[in-house]
Protein backbone atom coordinates (compact mmCIF):
# COMPACT_ATOMS: atom_id res chain seq x y z
CA UNK A 1 0.00 0.00 0.00
CA UNK A 2 2.86 2.35 0.84
CA UNK A 3 4.50 1.48 -2.49
CA UNK A 4 1.31 2.18 -4.45
CA UNK A 5 0.92 5.54 -2.72
CA UNK A 6 4.50 6.77 -3.03
CA UNK A 7 5.00 5.64 -6.64
CA UNK A 8 1.65 7.13 -7.69
CA UNK A 9 2.72 10.41 -6.10
CA UNK A 10 6.04 10.29 -7.98
CA UNK A 11 4.13 9.87 -11.25
CA UNK A 12 2.22 13.13 -10.62
CA UNK A 13 3.90 16.43 -11.54
CA UNK A 14 1.61 18.41 -9.23
CA UNK A 15 2.98 16.44 -6.25
CA UNK A 16 6.66 16.31 -7.20
CA UNK A 17 7.17 19.49 -9.18
CA UNK A 18 8.84 17.73 -12.08
CA UNK A 19 8.25 14.87 -14.52
CA UNK A 20 8.07 12.32 -15.99
CA UNK A 21 4.58 11.21 -15.10
CA UNK A 22 4.91 7.54 -16.02
CA UNK A 23 8.15 6.36 -14.42
CA UNK A 24 6.46 3.65 -12.32
CA UNK A 25 3.71 1.31 -13.50
CA UNK A 26 0.31 2.00 -11.92
CA UNK A 27 -1.21 -0.47 -9.42
CA UNK A 28 -2.83 -3.47 -11.07
CA UNK A 29 -6.64 -3.52 -11.29
CA UNK A 30 -6.97 0.00 -9.92
CA UNK A 31 -8.01 3.39 -11.20
CA UNK A 32 -6.47 6.69 -10.11
CA UNK A 33 -8.23 10.06 -10.07
CA UNK A 34 -6.66 13.42 -9.26
CA UNK A 35 -7.66 16.71 -7.63
CA UNK A 36 -4.73 19.11 -7.94
CA UNK A 37 -6.56 22.46 -7.87
CA UNK A 38 -7.51 22.82 -4.20
CA UNK A 39 -5.57 23.76 -1.06
CA UNK A 40 -5.01 20.08 -0.37
CA UNK A 41 -4.08 18.09 -3.45
CA UNK A 42 -5.30 14.50 -3.57
CA UNK A 43 -5.04 11.39 -5.63
CA UNK A 44 -7.51 8.59 -5.07
CA UNK A 45 -6.73 4.95 -5.87
CA UNK A 46 -9.82 2.74 -6.23
CA UNK A 47 -9.05 -0.98 -6.22
CA UNK A 48 -11.19 -3.68 -7.79
CA UNK A 49 -9.22 -6.83 -8.54
CA UNK A 50 -6.08 -8.87 -8.04
CA UNK A 51 -2.66 -7.45 -7.23
CA UNK A 52 0.03 -7.78 -9.90
CA UNK A 53 1.23 -11.14 -8.54
CA UNK A 54 -2.29 -12.58 -8.44
CA UNK A 55 -1.96 -13.52 -4.77
CA UNK A 56 -4.40 -11.05 -3.21
CA UNK A 57 -7.73 -9.50 -4.11
CA UNK A 58 -8.03 -5.81 -3.25
CA UNK A 59 -11.15 -3.64 -3.09
CA UNK A 60 -11.87 -0.24 -1.62
CA UNK A 61 -10.08 3.09 -1.69
CA UNK A 62 -6.93 4.76 -0.48
CA UNK A 63 -6.72 8.54 -0.73
CA UNK A 64 -3.34 10.27 -0.78
CA UNK A 65 -3.18 13.96 0.10
CA UNK A 66 -0.51 16.67 0.30
CA UNK A 67 -0.90 20.41 0.95
CA UNK A 68 -0.65 22.65 -2.12
CA UNK A 69 2.81 24.18 -2.35
CA UNK A 70 4.50 21.19 -0.70
CA UNK A 71 6.64 19.15 -3.08
CA UNK A 72 7.22 15.49 -2.29
CA UNK A 73 10.86 15.68 -3.40
CA UNK A 74 11.77 18.06 -0.56
CA UNK A 75 13.14 16.86 2.80
CA UNK A 76 10.42 16.79 5.45
CA UNK A 77 7.52 16.66 2.98
CA UNK A 78 4.59 14.56 4.17
CA UNK A 79 1.73 12.74 2.49
CA UNK A 80 -1.31 11.42 4.34
CA UNK A 81 -2.80 8.10 3.26
CA UNK A 82 -6.42 7.51 4.24
CA UNK A 83 -7.87 4.00 3.98
CA UNK A 84 -11.57 3.76 3.20
CA UNK A 85 -12.91 0.20 3.50
CA UNK A 86 -9.71 -1.07 1.89
CA UNK A 87 -10.05 -4.86 1.92
CA UNK A 88 -7.26 -7.32 1.13
CA UNK A 89 -8.19 -10.99 0.64
CA UNK A 90 -5.53 -13.69 0.44
CA UNK A 91 -6.33 -15.90 -2.53
CA UNK A 92 -4.74 -19.04 -1.05
CA UNK A 93 -7.23 -19.34 1.83
CA UNK A 94 -9.79 -16.53 1.46
CA UNK A 95 -8.70 -14.79 4.68
CA UNK A 96 -9.14 -11.02 4.63
CA UNK A 97 -8.36 -7.81 6.47
CA UNK A 98 -10.20 -4.51 6.00
CA UNK A 99 -8.41 -1.25 6.80
CA UNK A 100 -9.84 2.14 7.79
CA UNK A 101 -7.94 5.12 9.13
CA UNK A 102 -4.90 7.17 8.18
CA UNK A 103 -1.13 7.12 8.28
CA UNK A 104 1.57 9.62 7.37
CA UNK A 105 4.62 9.04 5.17
CA UNK A 106 7.45 11.55 5.63
CA UNK A 107 10.21 12.00 3.06
CA UNK A 108 12.92 12.40 5.71
CA UNK A 109 15.91 12.65 3.40
CA UNK A 110 14.27 14.33 0.45
CA UNK A 111 14.77 13.08 -3.07
CA UNK A 112 12.72 10.90 -5.39
CA UNK A 113 12.94 7.17 -6.00
CA UNK A 114 13.28 7.82 -9.72
CA UNK A 115 16.72 9.32 -8.97
CA UNK A 116 17.78 6.60 -6.55
CA UNK A 117 20.57 5.20 -8.73
CA UNK A 118 22.16 8.65 -8.71
CA UNK A 119 21.50 9.96 -5.19
CA UNK A 120 22.09 6.61 -3.48
CA UNK A 121 19.61 6.69 -0.59
CA UNK A 122 16.08 7.89 0.14
CA UNK A 123 14.58 7.54 3.63
CA UNK A 124 10.86 7.53 4.47
CA UNK A 125 9.09 7.07 7.79
CA UNK A 126 5.57 5.66 8.15
CA UNK A 127 3.55 6.46 11.26
CA UNK A 128 -0.04 6.06 12.45
CA UNK A 129 -1.69 6.61 15.81
CA UNK A 130 -4.44 4.17 14.89
CA UNK A 131 -5.52 2.05 11.93
CA UNK A 132 -8.76 0.10 12.40
CA UNK A 133 -8.47 -3.53 11.31
CA UNK A 134 -11.62 -5.58 10.65
CA UNK A 135 -11.19 -9.37 10.59
CA UNK A 136 -13.24 -12.01 8.78
CA UNK A 137 -15.54 -12.54 11.77
CA UNK A 138 -16.38 -8.82 11.95
CA UNK A 139 -14.26 -8.12 15.03
CA UNK A 140 -12.30 -4.88 14.97
CA UNK A 141 -8.95 -3.92 16.48
CA UNK A 142 -6.67 -0.88 16.38
CA UNK A 143 -3.01 -1.01 15.41
CA UNK A 144 -0.33 1.68 15.64
CA UNK A 145 2.58 1.96 13.21
CA UNK A 146 6.13 3.37 13.45
CA UNK A 147 8.47 2.30 10.65
CA UNK A 148 11.42 3.58 8.70
CA UNK A 149 12.04 2.53 5.11
CA UNK A 150 15.45 3.14 3.55
CA UNK A 151 15.61 2.83 -0.25
CA UNK A 152 18.97 2.06 -1.87
CA UNK A 153 19.98 0.86 -5.32
CA UNK A 154 21.73 -2.45 -6.00
CA UNK A 155 20.78 -4.00 -9.34
CA UNK A 156 17.38 -2.41 -8.74
CA UNK A 157 15.60 -0.86 -5.77
CA UNK A 158 16.27 -2.36 -2.34
CA UNK A 159 13.90 -1.49 0.55
CA UNK A 160 15.06 -1.97 4.15
CA UNK A 161 12.33 -1.60 6.79
CA UNK A 162 12.93 -1.20 10.53
CA UNK A 163 10.82 -0.29 13.57
CA UNK A 164 11.28 3.07 15.29
CA UNK A 165 9.04 2.94 18.38
CA UNK A 166 10.28 2.26 21.91
CA UNK A 167 8.10 1.16 24.83
CA UNK A 168 10.03 0.76 28.07
CA UNK A 169 12.94 -1.56 27.39
CA UNK A 170 11.40 -2.85 24.15
CA UNK A 171 12.93 -1.16 21.09
CA UNK A 172 12.61 -1.36 17.30
CA UNK A 173 8.81 -1.73 17.45
CA UNK A 174 7.13 -1.42 14.05
CA UNK A 175 3.50 -2.23 14.98
CA UNK A 176 1.59 -2.64 18.21
CA UNK A 177 -2.01 -2.94 19.34
CA UNK A 178 -4.47 -5.79 19.87
CA UNK A 179 -4.65 -8.96 17.79
CA UNK A 180 -7.77 -10.75 16.57
CA UNK A 181 -7.99 -12.74 19.84
CA UNK A 182 -8.04 -9.59 21.96
CA UNK A 183 -4.43 -9.93 23.16
CA UNK A 184 -2.07 -6.96 23.24
CA UNK A 185 1.03 -7.40 21.08
CA UNK A 186 4.13 -5.64 19.86
CA UNK A 187 6.02 -6.55 16.69
CA UNK A 188 9.72 -5.72 16.68
CA UNK A 189 12.01 -5.74 13.66
CA UNK A 190 15.07 -7.50 15.06
CA UNK A 191 16.87 -7.52 11.70
CA UNK A 192 15.75 -5.26 8.82
CA UNK A 193 13.08 -6.58 6.48
CA UNK A 194 14.61 -6.49 2.99
CA UNK A 195 12.61 -6.34 -0.25
CA UNK A 196 14.53 -6.44 -3.54
CA UNK A 197 13.37 -5.42 -6.98
CA UNK A 198 15.80 -7.88 -8.59
CA UNK A 199 14.02 -10.71 -6.77
CA UNK A 200 10.59 -9.76 -8.14
CA UNK A 201 9.91 -7.38 -5.22
CA UNK A 202 10.02 -10.27 -2.73
CA UNK A 203 10.93 -10.28 0.94
CA UNK A 204 14.46 -11.67 0.85
CA UNK A 205 15.61 -11.33 4.47
CA UNK A 206 14.55 -10.14 7.91
CA UNK A 207 13.72 -11.18 11.47
CA UNK A 208 10.66 -10.07 13.42
CA UNK A 209 9.55 -10.82 16.97
CA UNK A 210 5.96 -10.87 18.20
CA UNK A 211 5.85 -10.43 21.95
CA UNK A 212 3.60 -9.67 24.94
CA UNK A 213 1.46 -12.63 23.90
CA UNK A 214 1.13 -15.99 25.63
CA UNK A 215 4.35 -16.91 23.78
CA UNK A 216 7.07 -14.81 22.19
CA UNK A 217 7.36 -15.82 18.53
CA UNK A 218 10.41 -15.17 16.33
CA UNK A 219 10.11 -15.34 12.54
CA UNK A 220 13.11 -15.26 10.19
CA UNK A 221 12.66 -14.77 6.44
CA UNK A 222 14.75 -15.37 3.31
CA UNK A 223 15.61 -19.01 4.01
CA UNK A 224 15.77 -22.27 2.05
CA UNK A 225 13.78 -25.40 2.94
CA UNK A 226 16.43 -26.37 5.52
CA UNK A 227 16.19 -23.04 7.31
CA UNK A 228 19.43 -21.57 5.97
CA UNK A 229 19.80 -18.09 4.40
CA UNK A 230 19.58 -18.27 0.62
CA UNK A 231 19.83 -16.12 -2.47
CA UNK A 232 16.84 -15.29 -4.64
CA UNK A 233 15.16 -18.59 -5.60
CA UNK A 234 13.74 -17.21 -8.82
CA UNK A 235 10.16 -18.42 -9.12
CA UNK A 236 10.67 -20.94 -6.31
CA UNK A 237 9.60 -20.47 -2.71
CA UNK A 238 11.41 -18.69 0.06
CA UNK A 239 10.95 -20.19 3.52
CA UNK A 240 10.39 -18.63 6.94
CA UNK A 241 11.44 -20.17 10.24
CA UNK A 242 9.04 -19.71 13.16
CA UNK A 243 10.39 -20.38 16.67
CA UNK A 244 8.70 -20.30 20.10
CA UNK A 245 8.93 -22.01 23.49
CA UNK A 246 5.84 -24.07 24.39
CA UNK A 247 4.19 -24.52 27.78
CA UNK A 248 6.44 -27.48 28.59
CA UNK A 249 9.52 -25.32 28.07
CA UNK A 250 10.48 -26.95 24.78
CA UNK A 251 11.61 -24.93 21.78
CA UNK A 252 9.36 -25.48 18.77
CA UNK A 253 10.60 -24.72 15.24
CA UNK A 254 8.44 -24.71 12.12
CA UNK A 255 9.70 -23.95 8.59
CA UNK A 256 7.08 -22.87 6.03
CA UNK A 257 7.21 -21.57 2.44
CA UNK A 258 6.01 -18.12 1.50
Amino acid sequence: MANDASTSVENTIAFTGNGPQTLFPPPCNATITYDTLNAVRTLTITYNGLNCNGTRMRTGVIKVSIPAGVLWKNAGAQITITYINFKVTRISDGKSLTFNGAKVITNVSGGLLRNLATIGTVTHTITSSGITITFDDGSQRTWQIAKQRVFTYNNGIVISTTGTHTDGSTTDIAEWGTNRFGNAFVTQVVDPMIIRQDCNWRLTAGHIRHSRLVRTVDVTFGLDANGNPTTCPGLGAYYMKIVWVNAAGNTVTVILPY
